[in-house]
């Protein structure tokens, strides 16, 4: 039922209308849901339809798109780039295909899944990428073509020679979308609200080294002006696809409306499966001659819809802020939310990241916000609707004790982290962690067989695995005499690894295997009188390649952990190394150093042989990084060094250099 039943209401709606468009693609900061959005938009077009006399030239349902922004060079596109008419229901669809059908019969479909990014027109001419246009207000877009050019996905020429623009959406995906948040999270700025808002902020930097790092991906749907023989669109987009562009995760021909259906649900059940945001499905007519004979309206094609998906953002309310106790001991605040049905599922709880988020969100108990699902475990808050506050609101206060153990917790910002080895919320994982392969390498003992010894009561804390006998395994389910043989043999035989193997497996926060190799050098003396005291922060902000961040994580963690740790250190004597030997000058020396790909023997070995050089070898590229030594099959490592300047040396290169040295 709509709410706007004469003009005040409808110029009101108009102009809440606008200032919704304006924070949506002017300020990139949505201050509503889609849902509301198109509710009040459809209740604002039926009223438009009703009495047309009152239409008003600035309302949004007169225009296609929006205004472009100032800071890059305005450019035309060839052919218009159009919007699409909305359908929400399978009545809708039928309304749309009665339409259509009276225009032209035998009508047949083609469809493919509605990105949810950045739209783009790639203008080619002689087999070239010339233009990069954002879509703006679908004649007038920006140019991009540097970022674009930095798009692995958008193929810098082509084996086509004629003049072709190529339509599609630039897409962030949702596991690269989470990794942008954390490191965005860990350098204390904004968080992005959604791979969509993530997309179209990172196509429009100025910077293009800022485009070039945020991985985005370029998904095609259609073709702008062209000359193009081919009679049907799903062929012309298999000829777009052979041109070198990525292909749809789904798409199918139909000749009903039943089978779009029956394919809109398909697409619809299966979206969280898929890397990248969907908010629909897009059905076209098939025929080109069909869709030009059906022609356009003012604002939309005849021939082109958008059946979208049910929203999967709403409103609600925080009832509460829980905290939740991480492996590592990080805590997490968790939002109770108004149960609130998305999508077919009822949402209580909502993920608030960290503390410095909150407070950057300015999220309070009591609290409107809207928040986003997008098939994860735990939906997002993304923003506050601080119009709605009422005084109510209650500020949550950052903790200082863990709310599991009560121990003193770790404040670094945008980490708060419980560093009791022997907290209960972090134990089990805790243990797993000490027992994988990069730390004691203790084989056979993974998260189940764990977690059935933690239920057993055989293993409260780490140092309890190693008072485990035999015969108490041989009493638990599933466990037999080779079983339990084996896995105490394994325990038995993690005594006397290396050092730098104990410290890594302690789960120090920032503490990786290259910090723990050199902690263990570096303190090797204090290490074997257990004189852990003297483990300062002024002695570890030393070391080369640590920072105050790393050396109050440690500091922190051997004050809460110390009898741990030296009862630990007592029941496997880790080899602590002797003090380091000159190495002579060589190429690799005092060089930090990064591997990727395949090589002819081990990374393994080859790091240990690097190392034995007096490199530092580490897991991730970074602009002090001197080097990176890669084989076949170079990943994002490559690509990462390569946009960072870092110098590459493929694996015959690297042998080139240890034969001169």
């Amino acid at each position: 039922m709509s709410n706007i039943s004469n003009s005040t209401d409808y110029l009101k709606a108009v102009e809440q209308l606008n200032l919704y468009a304006h924070h949506y693609y002017v300020l990139d900061d949505a201050i509503t849901t889609d849902e509301v959005y198109d509710k009040l938009y459809h209740d604002t077009l039926d009223f438009e339809q009703k009495y047309p006399d009152f239409l008003v030239l600035h309302s949004p349902t007169q225009r296609v798109g929006d205004m472009v922004s100032e800071g890059f060079i305005k450019a035309p596109h060839k052919a218009k780039m159009w919007s699409l008419e909305d359908l929400f229901n399978f009545e809708d669809l039928e309304k749309w295909e009665e339409k259509i059908s009276k225009f032209s019969d035998n009508l047949a479909y083609y469809c493919e899944p509605k990105y949810d990014g950045a739209s783009l027109n790639l203008v080619y001419q002689n087999g070239i990428l010339t233009q990069a246009i954002t879509r703006g207000d679908g004649v007038i877009g920006e140019e991009i073509t540097q970022n674009a050019k930095t798009i692995r996905s958008i193929p810098l020429t082509i084996p086509y020679k004629e003049p072709i623009e190529i339509r599609g959406e630039v897409v962030i995906f949702k596991s690269e979308f989470e990794k942008i948040n954390v490191q965005r999270a860990l350098n204390n700025e904004a968080l992005f609200a959604n791979p969509r808002n993530a997309a179209a902020g990172s196509l429009r930097q100025l910077d293009s080294a800022i485009t070039a790092s945020r991985n985005l991906v370029f998904l095609p749907y259609g073709i702008g002006q062209n000359s193009l023989e081919i009679s049907l669109l799903s062929e012309r987009m298999d000829f777009v696809y052979n041109l070198g562009f990525r292909k749809a995760p789904m798409r199918q021909k139909c000749a009903t409306i039943k089978e779009i259906e029956s394919f809109y649900h398909d697409m619809k059940n299966r979206r969280d499966e898929f890397e990248m945001m969907l908010d629909g499905m897009v059905i076209k007519v098939d025929a080109i001659e069909a869709q030009e004979d059906l022609g356009f309206t003012v604002k939309n094609p005849r021939w082109a819809s958008a059946y979208k998906f049910p929203a999967v953002e709403k409103i609600t309310k925080v009832k509460a802020i829980n905290l939740q106790v991480g492996r590592s001991g990080v805590i997490t605040p968790v939002a109770i939310v108004e149960p609130t049905d998305i999508d077919g599922v009822v949402v209580e709880r909502a993920t608030l990241h960290n503390f410095d988020e909150i407070e950057r969100k300015d999220i309070q108990i009591n609290d409107t916000v809207i928040i986003l699902r997008s098939g994860d475990v735990i939906p997002k808050i993304i923003k506050v609707l601080t119009q709605e506050r009422d005084g109510s609101q209650i500020i949550k206060e950052r903790p200082k004790a863990c709310p599991i153990c009560n121990s003193e917790l770790l404040d670094e910002g945008a980490l708060i982290k419980c560093q009791n080895l022997s907290c209960d919320a972090r134990v089990v994982n805790s243990i797993t962690y000490f027992a994988s392969k990069p730390c004691l390498n203790i084989d056979g003992l993974g998260e189940k067989i764990v977690k059935a010894l933690y239920d057993a009561k055989l293993v409260q804390t780490v140092s309890d695995l190693f008072t485990i006998s035999k015969e108490q395994l041989l009493e638990l389910e599933g466990f037999k005499e080779k079983k339990s043989q084996k896995l105490i043999t394994a325990i038995t035989n993690a005594s006397g690894c290396e050092c730098w193997r104990f410290f890594n497996a302690l789960g120090i926060e920032h503490i990786g295997e290259v910090a723990s190799k050199d902690l263990c050098q570096s303190f090797n003396t204090l290490l074997k009188e257990n004189n852990l005291s003297e483990i300062t922060k002024e002695k570890i902000i030393k070391i080369d390649g640590f920072g105050e961040e790393m050396a109050n994580s440690l500091v922190e963690f051997l004050h809460v952990n110390t009898k741990t740790i030296l009862a630990l250190k007592e029941v496997l004597n880790p080899s602590i190394p002797e003090d380091k030997a000159e190495v002579k000058e060589n190429f690799f020396k005092d060089k930090t150093i990064v591997l990727t790909g395949s090589m002819s023997e081990s990374r393994g070995t080859i790091k240990t042989m690097l190392e034995s050089l007096g490199a530092k070898v580490s897991g991730s590229v970074s602009k002090k990084t001197d080097y990176l030594i890669y084989g076949e099959d170079a990943g994002s490592k490559y690509d990462k060094a390569v946009s960072l300047g870092v110098e590459q040396l493929t694996e015959e290169i690297m042998r080139t250099k240890l034969s001169t040295n």
